[in-house]
Parts: C-alpha cells; structure tokens; sequence
C-alpha cells in the first residue's frame, strides 16, 4: 500500500504536489496559507536560478509540508519553537523518512539539530526572507532590502548556512528582473 510521502514525492509536477498539500488542508486541517506558496516558489527559483545541487523535488516537497502544524498566528515563543518538531512528527506518520522528518525539523535552528541538512538551510533562507516580506497581523511586510538585511546581519548572523551567500545574490539579481505590463 502505498503511503502519503510515496504519493506526494512521486508527483513530478510541482502544481500538482501544491493541490495535493491543498486537498490535505481540506481533509486534516495543516497549515497550508499564501505565505507557504511564496516560500516554496522562492525555493524553486533560488534552486533553479543558482543550479543548487541537491533533490529540488524532495526540497518543495519540505517546504509545502514542514510547517504543516504551524498555528495560524502563534502566541508564544514555545509554540514557535514546537511546531517544526510537531510537523516533523506528524509526517512521519504519513510515511515520510527520517532524513526528510529531519530536514523540516531544522528548517529554524530551535531543534538544536546538528549536523544539519544540506536542503535544510534552503528552508531556512526562504523561511527567513519569505516570512519577512509577509504582511502580518502586528507588521508590515518588510521591503526587500530591509528583509535581506535583516536576514544576513539579524536572524542568521553567525550561523553557518551554506547558501545564504547565493540566496542573498540570488535576490539582488531577483531585483533586477524587469516585469513586462
């Protein structure tokens, strides 16, 4: 019998994986809202823009599901720091691996998780950055300076994360992009 990760990480088609995770809302209540649907199309044109090595299925895959038991609007800074550990339980009873449990879990550093995952410093960055640009109840959304400015001196200063130098000129060159009317 084949098992939900199976299904999901077997679509090809990186709209139909966000219709699956869309009919799983439906069906179970994750969270699932615009700010994943920017995240995982940073993720996808930050690994597609810098030709970044690693199983861009398996990392969209992460990004629509690893904060699958995120609160619409967390209160505390405990259910901030628990939900990646509750979502990277729950979709281990979807039939998910341990490394794919893993590299959601550490998609922020609250889990203390070392060594970390290659793909999960590509959820970090788009955690991160897309999270700033997002409107929010209590703010407005960061403008794109200020959130990579933000990203680089605040939220990740002195972290090792291996792409943030290509995720930050990766959006610089995202800036430059002329949009046709």
């Amino acid at each position: 019998m084949e098992t939900f990760a199976q299904y999901i990480l077997e679509e090809p088609d990186y709209i139909k994986k966000m219709e699956i995770v869309y009919y799983l809302k439906k069906k179970t209540n994750i969270f699932y809202d615009k700010s994943v649907i920017l995240k995982a199309e940073l993720a996808k044109l930050f690994m597609e823009a810098k030709n970044v090595k690693v199983d861009s299925n398996l990392v969209l895959t992460a990004v629509l599901l690893c904060a699958c038991q995120k609160k619409d609007n967390p209160q505390t800074k405990e259910e901030i720091e628990q939900y990646a550990k509750d979502s990277a339980e729950y979709l281990k009873t979807l039939g998910f691996s341990n490394r794919f449990c893993k590299i959601c879990l550490e998609q922020n550093r609250y889990s203390g998780s070392e060594p970390r995952e290659k793909e999960s410093d590509i959820l970090e960055l788009v955690d991160n950055f897309g999270g700033m640009l997002m409107h929010r109840p209590e703010r407005r959304g960061f403008p794109v300076d200020e959130a990579l400015i933000l990203l680089k001196e605040r939220n990740l200063k002195d972290k090792n994360n291996i792409y943030l130098d290509d995720f930050v000129d990766f959006v610089e060159q995202m800036k430059e992009v002329k949009v046709s009317e």
